[in-house]
């Protein structure tokens, strides 16, 4: 992994942030202070959001108890549905296994909400839903900010969309208020020495359009 200081100039400094971040899921055998976690956070916290409501919760899993009964809620639930839609079972039992481990081994664990009670209320359903999807994209901008906080920490990270698939199983595992809706799972460590290279992306003119 390629990591910069502030010793570095500013523009490779921001461009190694940028560039080095990538999605990790393995990661080393090392605890996270949670002063680190706290820098985590604060970062997410400062991000835009629609109508500055700061709709964005984040709910800590710090005990291996409760990451465990998520993730085999949330497996077990991933399994039924990939043999009904015709998986082997057994490839569908592998899979749903590696993701709990993925989930139960990573240092740290944080489940972003929405906070449906944040948004404004329309009377028709084509502006409702317009509100409702501010309110994702401001999380979404959160998390990124909290993954960037990340690297420049040292740590390595992924974004995980599992939760969208099973909202109410994960608000009853949790317990979570009823207005918090899930929105991802973010799993966070120190890299492996085996950790992989970053992606390379499309050239960037394949994502742009001038008008």
């Amino acid at each position: 992994m390629t990591t910069y200081s502030i010793t570095d100039s500013a523009d490779d400094w921001f461009w190694g942030l940028i560039e080095g971040r990538r999605s990790v899921r393995r990661y080393a055998d090392r605890a996270v202070s949670s002063a680190v976690v706290d820098d985590l956070l604060r970062a997410a916290h400062w991000a835009p959001s629609a109508h500055n409501r700061q709709p964005w919760r984040f709910v800590l899993l710090e005990t291996p108890e409760m990451r465990r009964a998520l993730a085999e809620r949330m497996a077990a639930r991933w399994q039924a549905e990939l043999v009904e839609d015709g998986a082997d079972s057994a490839e569908a039992a592998r899979r749903a296994h590696l993701s709990v481990r993925r989930i139960t081994a990573a240092p740290v664990v944080i489940l972003p909400c929405l906070d449906l009670s944040t948004l404004d209320e329309y009377p028709d359903p084509v502006r409702q839903q317009c509100e409702w999807q501010m309110g994702v994209q401001s999380v979404a901008l959160a998390c990124q900010n909290l993954l960037l906080a990340a690297q420049h920490h040292g740590l390595v990270g992924c974004w995980m969309c599992a939760p969208i698939f099973c909202p109410s199983l994960v608000v009853e595992t949790l317990a979570l208020p009823q207005p918090w809706q899930p929105q991802a799972l973010l799993t966070l460590g120190y890299p492996l020495a085996d950790a992989p290279t970053t992606k390379p992306r499309n050239p960037l003119a394949q994502h742009v359009l001038r008008r």
